[in-house]
């Protein structure tokens, strides 16, 4: 090719020659150089006829199209440069570096008192990098002998990887890294990982949730708090050549930022009698759940949230989905019910509030009501839970109306206030609306349009029926009406502190309103320790100590309709009723055999407030 080149040029210079000899000789120079002037004159003819204008207009637009062509070169440039040049570098680092990631250890999850809840177990993954593989037939060989899977599954999955990192191994111990690093397998790397524990197993287990196996937060607090409790992974990043071998000396290390700790408002020891509490009334009435919660009166901390059926968080049932779903699901708060007659406390409330601010249509604590069993509103018949026959319904003050349950005297503070006024407690009392409680579905219950009440159906609400509600609202309601009308946000975190244990934030109560007064809270509150010592709450009497509280027994509704032999039995109680420290809300959905609250929750009540007592050293009062 080269000499071909010289060849042309050689032609060429023939070519001129002939030329020369040709002019000197005049045989074809004379019309040569003629043909030539020809040429340059016709060319001088013709840029004689082109204007200066026109000239100088496609002089302008060949400035332009030179100037348009460098803008888009420039233009490209700074894309690739600065535009794209982050992307590019990355991929090029890429394509030169491998990475073992450094897992970040999930934060730690404690009760109010420094009792770990949630932790973690140190484990391993293990890696193979395709590229670096030797020997794709013995090193998949030597992989599933230690892992106990199929040889020739796993050589086809290093074989035909199309990512440059393959995980084969997750969540393995220590035992089985020291077998790996006999071998010595090029290509094959471990890095340390972690696993979720939980010390109690079934405790809590509704409440706490569980992650994936990327510890992920999945439910419960995981799920809530997983921002604050996943941390940052870090890396160790290895330089390799061209066929992905690893440069010796060409590594770096990216430290992983572990998660922050949770302190939980839980005690745990008030959780485990709380949780035993409801296992025996499981194993007892066969309900399809039984489940309560306990809180502090006086900051609507969460102290237990316990329910039976549980299950092990170390062992979640995840092939069954459904079986998970019932089980992982808190109840508490997520699921709305029909309260009954724990409502009544609620209606009390606001008809003494409203009695002490001077209201005609609230009745007085010795109005006398109408022993009669039933009362016609709209047409429409409501009747006792009692037949009256036993005359403890008759001639009943407001302190007996609630000592006896009796629904017509409820219906009568109801109708009496008026929807608008009642309505106005009810909203005070957080009803219709999320508690704002830091845990994740949780549902607003159901409390009809104002606008749409008709007298029957508030009649109804006025003892705990055509209302709906979650167990956390009736719980801070009620707390709310006992302890001076002070209605806080409840919480189950009250901080967040980093791995030293400095505290990073404080959750701390916060106070959402008022709802009734001091003097209504203490009235209300004597009146429901005469429910206990004299009424239908009696079983959950503690000799020496002043339990208060209210019973409640509803039926379930399914399709509209009322279910026959389904019943929501509850109690809803706290002591000491002259100054709350603790309140319990006990329910338990469609109990077998018994089904009234004072037989059913009340007593299981009782159980908690005896295990506080004990693990707490409450001494009984003088």
């Amino acid at each position: 090719m080269r000499g071909g080149r010289v060849n042309a040029r050689q032609g060429k210079q023939i070519d001129y020659k002939r030329r020369s000899d040709a002019d000197r000789s005049g045989t074809g120079g004379a019309s040569g150089r003629f043909l030539f002037c020809a040429e340059v004159r016709k060319i001088a003819k013709r840029a004689k006829q082109i204007s200066p204008t026109v000239l100088r207009k496609r002089l302008f637009a060949v400035v332009m199209a030179v100037a348009f062509l460098f803008l888009l070169i420039f233009a490209r440039f700074f894309y690739l440069q600065v535009v794209d040049g982050e992307d590019l570098r990355y991929l090029a680092l890429d394509q030169w570096t491998r990475e073992i990631p450094v897992i970040a250890a999930r934060g730690v999850i404690k009760d109010r008192n420094g009792v770990v809840l949630a932790d973690n177990r140190t484990a391993y993954s293990v890696f193979v990098r395709p590229n670096a593989v030797e020997d794709v037939q013995m090193t998949a060989v030597t992989l599933a002998s230690l892992l106990g899977e199929d040889a020739d599954a796993l050589q086809e999955r290093i074989s035909s990887a199309s990512v440059s990192e393959l995980t084969v191994a997750k969540h393995v111990d220590r035992s089985f890294t020291e077998k790996l690093e006999e071998y010595d397998l090029p290509g094959v790397y471990y890095a340390q990982d972690n696993v979720r524990v939980y010390p109690y197993g079934e405790l809590l287990s509704r409440v706490l949730g569980f992650t994936s196996s990327d510890n992920i937060g999945l439910t419960g607090l995981e799920k809530y708090y997983d921002a604050y409790l996943s941390g940052t992974d870090g890396e160790i990043a290895y330089f390799t050549d061209l066929v992905g071998a690893e440069v010796e000396g060409g590594a770096s290390y990216l430290p992983a930022t572990d998660g922050m700790d949770l302190t939980l408002t839980i005690d745990y020891e008030i959780q485990a009698v709380a949780e035993a509490a409801m296992q025996k009334v499981y194993e007892e009435y066969s309900p399809a759940v039984a489940q309560c919660i306990v809180l502090d009166p006086d900051t609507f901390d969460i102290l237990a949230m316990a329910a039976a059926p549980s299950y092990d968080l170390n062992d979640v049932p995840r092939d069954d989905a459904e079986l998970l779903n019932e089980l992982s699901r808190n109840n508490l708060v997520s699921d709305i019910y029909e309260p009954g007659s724990t409502f009544k406390i609620i209606t009390a409330a606001a008809n003494i509030e409203e009695y002490y601010k001077g209201n005609p249509d609230a009745f007085s604590p010795q109005h006398v009501f109408s022993s009669s069993r039933t009362r016609s509103v709209d047409g429409t018949t409501i009747r006792c839970w009692s037949d009256h026959s036993n005359g403890k319904h008759s001639n009943q003050t407001l302190a007996e109306a609630l000592n006896n349950s009796c629904n017509p005297c409820f219906t009568d503070i109801a109708l009496s206030l008026g929807t608008e006024t009642f309505y106005d407690y009810l909203e005070l009392f957080g009803f219709g609306k999320v508690t704002g409680l830091d845990f994740s579905g949780e549902a607003q219950g159901m409390l009809l349009t104002e606008s749409a009440v008709r007298a029957c159906d508030l009649a109804r609400i006025g003892f705990g029926q055509t209302v709906a509600v979650t167990a956390i609202q009736l719980a801070c309601a009620a707390a709310s009406a006992v302890n001076g009308g002070y209605y806080y946000r409840p919480r189950l975190v009250q901080s967040v502190s980093s791995a030293d244990g400095s505290v990073t934030e404080e959750i701390s109560p916060v106070l959402v309103n008022r709802t009734v007064s001091e003097q209504t809270s203490e009235l209300l509150a004597s009146l429901l320790e005469g429910v206990v010592s004299n009424g239908s709450g009696s079983r959950a009497y503690i000799e020496g100590y002043k339990v208060a509280g209210k019973t409640g027994t509803a039926q379930k509704f399914e399709d509209g309709v009322i279910a026959q032999g389904k019943y929501v039995s509850s109690f809803l109680g706290f002591f000491p009723a002259d100054d709350p420290q603790y309140l319990a809300l006990v329910i338990v959905d469609e109990p077998v055999g018994a089904y009234y609250g004072s037989i059913v929750a009340a007593p299981a009540a009782r159980e908690i407030f005896e295990g506080i007592i004990e693990v707490k050293g409450i001494e009984p009062y003088e």
